[in-house]
């Protein structure tokens, strides 16, 4: 069976990093799907320096977000899963509460009743009760909570450093091998440890 995943890129601040997860799973075998909303448009040209168009591209295949006919909008339609990078508030509140106006939202309501895996990049702060109550039911119902919070122990020197380990998160949560970011492997804990052992040697030996 064709590897396939969805790409959910809705209207809030961050649509680099659904751009990246579609760069990242060109020509590495596994199908994509993609879904921008109207908001998501806006800010590739607000944000980036892609077109639209560009964007669009770099899938195998694309719809429009009011096609609630599309093959995605069906369980029938067999995925590996679902991302939706970044995910608005709106979308989330869609989602946690079956409200399927739109195709992303039905997609993402698909992944979930029939099992399947579906990552949400919940991009907004801070967050208000209301936000949370959203997120613990999108939880509840088996959507994972993936938001970009960078990590810094692998040093990242530049915005794609970052862009890269977020990514990197949903790809291994969706089981896809990539070498986006260093892992951690205490190495770092260990360099520092032996700096410590070695100035504290130092100090007995002058005294």
């Amino acid at each position: 069976m064709t590897k396939r995943l969805i790409v959910g890129i809705a209207g809030a601040s961050g649509v680099i990093y659904g751009i990246r997860m579609l760069e990242v799973l060109k020509n590495r075998g596994i199908e994509t799907h993609l879904i921008i909303s109207e908001a998501g448009k806006l800010n590739i040209r607000i944000e980036t320096d892609y077109d639209v168009d560009e964007v669009l591209a770099m899938a195998d295949f694309t719809y429009t977000n009011n096609d609630i006919a599309a093959s995605v909008a069906s369980g029938s339609f067999l995925t590996m899963g679902m991302v939706v990078a970044p995910c608005t508030v709106k979308t989330l509140s869609g989602i946690a509460n079956s409200y399927n106006e739109n195709l992303l939202i039905r997609a993402a309501d698909v992944q979930l009743k029939e099992k399947r895996k579906l990552a949400l990049m919940f991009r907004e702060t801070p967050l208000h009760k209301g936000h949370l109550r959203l997120l613990t039911q999108a939880a509840d119902m088996g959507a994972h909570i993936i938001p970009p919070v960078p990590a810094f122990y692998h040093h990242p020197k530049t915005i794609d450093d970052i862009i890269n380990q977020s990514v990197g998160k949903v790809l291994d949560y969706m089981g896809i091998e990539h070498d986006l970011f260093k892992r951690w492997d205490n190495s770092e804990l260990d360099k520092l440890l032996n700096k410590s052992k070695t100035s504290e040697e130092k100090l007995i030996a002058i005294k």
